[in-house]
Formats: C-alpha cells, structure tokens, sequence
C-alpha cells in the first residue's frame, strides 16, 4: 500500500508539472504574436528609412563623405554585443549565442586582437562573470517584446564606445529566428558602417500562424524597392548633414531588428521546449499510470489468496 501510495503522489506531481508546462507554453506562443505585430509594426519606419539613405547613396555616391560612423580604422580592439535572455527554460538557446561569441573571441585572440563584451541578458552576464571576461557595460531587465527606446540606449553606448577609439569595430552576435523550431546564431558587423550595405534589398518578416490546430511560421518576403527622388529636388540642408543624422537611426533600426529576432528566438525556443516537456509529462504519466495498476493488481491478489488461505485454514 505504501508503493501505491507512493506512486500516486507521483502521477499527481508529475500532472501538476504538466500544467505549469502547457500553460508556459501558451503563454510564450502568445507572446511570439505580440513579437510579430511588433516587427510588422515597426516595418513602415524601416522601409522608409532605407528608401531614404539609398536614395542619398545614389545622390551622393558617397564620394568626399567624411563622416564618422563610416571611418574604418586599423583594427586593435573589437567590441562584441551579445544578446541572451533573462530567464532559462528555453532550450539551447542562450546556449548557443554563447558558444558563438566565446568562439568568435577565440578567432579574435588567434588573430592577436583585443576584445571586450558589451551585454545584453542576466544570462550571458553571469556567465562571462563567472569566467572573468573582460565586460564593457551590461543591460539587464530588457522587456519581453524590445522597444525602440531600449534599443537606442544600447546603441549610444555602442557609438560612444566607437566614436572615442575604444573599440575600432563593433560586431553583434544574436539569435536570428528562422522558425519555431529553428534558430541560428550570427555575427554581423554594426560598426563602421558599410558605405555600400543601404542597397534595397528584398527583406522577410514572421507571421505565426496555425494549422491543423498546430502553430507554424511563415516568411514573407517584403519588398525593399526604394522610389527615386526627383533628379531635380534641392535639399535644404547639405546632404551629407542629412546622412550623419539618418545614420544613428539606421544603427538603431538596426539593433532593434536584431533584438526582435532574438526575443522572437527566444520565445519560440522556450514555447518548443514546453512543449517537449508537456509530452514527456504525458508519457511519464502513462507509464506511471500503468506500473501503479500493476502494483494495485498485484495488492488485491495477494490480498484475496491472503482471505483464501485464511478460510481454508479454518476448516
């Protein structure tokens, strides 16, 4: 009877689990949604913006600009933006934007360069901590769904940290989100920027959607084709004034896509990984379902041989 005991306790631990799992997984699939209308909400701004610098690319050509955020530098020092979560029941995926950026300091240190890190997340925080790396300036606390004003406080830290020759290069290592159950970690060049990087390109955004009762994600390629300004349009001010002020809001743009996909990432690793325990619950349940009728059977035989044994002694 203690047996039994035992294992109903556990089928019931086991179903309280499963609940706090499936409920977790709901709630981070509705947060995916929010990430969504987040990232097609901001798209207009985006498309506006590159229709702009490209439009004063072909303009300029880029010919005589002097400007700060374009200057490359010989290269000594290297900062690295790495963005993990807060929280952990996600799957591998801070994991895996971790490894990266540890591998992408070993190919800097093989190459005799300096790095430091700039970090986003109390994961990757406390994990360069415990290693003694050498750390810049970290940001924690960050919203679920990223905004623009977040985005533009990492971004002044990444300028300044540039603009005063501390770093000569900024590379971003982050989680691009693929689907829901894919990720893959990056690495992208923030700073200096590309004078030849503002062509249009064909760009894609999420959409989360359902099917058969199951969520699935589909990419839909945004078109980036930038409308020409007018050959004979005056510009109030020099064009290359406008450029040094579009391109601060370029690199923010920039971040927040970045931090988007990576919340998007993380959402999605932690709704699969709910998921994934939700069915392994499931299956721990049956079998623990089938051992306790077992071990019940086994009670009530020995139980009525036990009363069959007694009467026949009686006689």
């Amino acid at each position: 009877m203690a047996n039994l005991k035992l294992i109903r306790d556990r089928i019931q631990s086991v179903k309280n689990t499963k609940k706090i799992t499936e409920a977790m997984r709901l709630v981070a699939a509705a947060r995916v949604r929010r990430a969504q209308e987040q990232v097609l909400s901001t798209r207009p701004f985006a498309d506006r913006l590159a229709q702009v610098l490209y439009n004063l690319q072909t303009r300029l050509q880029f010919e005589d600009v002097n400007l700060p955020l374009f200057k490359k530098r010989d290269i000594r020092s290297i900062g690295l933006l790495v963005i993990t979560g807060d929280r952990g029941l996600c799957g591998a995926y801070n994991t895996n934007v971790i490894k990266r950026a540890e591998n992408r300091a070993k190919e800097l240190q093989a190459e005799g360069l300096e790095y430091k890190y700039i970090l986003v997340g109390r994961k990757a925080i406390q994990y360069f901590q415990r290693r003694n790396q050498p750390i810049d300036a970290t940001y924690t606390g960050l919203e679920q769904i990223p905004t623009a004003a977040e985005a533009s406080n990492i971004a002044d830290e990444l300028l300044s940290l540039f603009l005063s020759e501390s770093v000569d290069r900024v590379e971003l290592i982050y989680t691009k989100f693929v689907s829901l159950v894919s990720s893959r970690p990056v690495v992208q060049t923030l700073l200096p920027l590309d004078a030849q990087g503002f062509e249009a390109a064909d760009d894609e955004v999420f959409r989360l959607t359902t099917r058969g009762g199951e969520f699935e994600v589909e990419r839909q390629k945004v078109s980036a084709t930038a409308r020409s300004f007018p050959k004979d349009m005056l510009f109030e001010q020099d064009p290359v004034q406008i450029l040094d002020a579009l391109l601060p809001l370029y690199l923010n743009n920039q971040l927040l896509r970045a931090l988007q996909e990576s919340a998007a990432s993380e959402l999605a690793a932690r709704m699969t990984a709910m998921n994934n325990a939700s069915d392994n619950a499931s299956e721990l349940i049956n079998t623990l379902t089938l051992s306790y009728n077992k071990a019940r059977q086994a009670a009530i035989t020995q139980e009525i041989l036990e009363v069959v044994g007694g009467a026949e002694a009686l006689k």
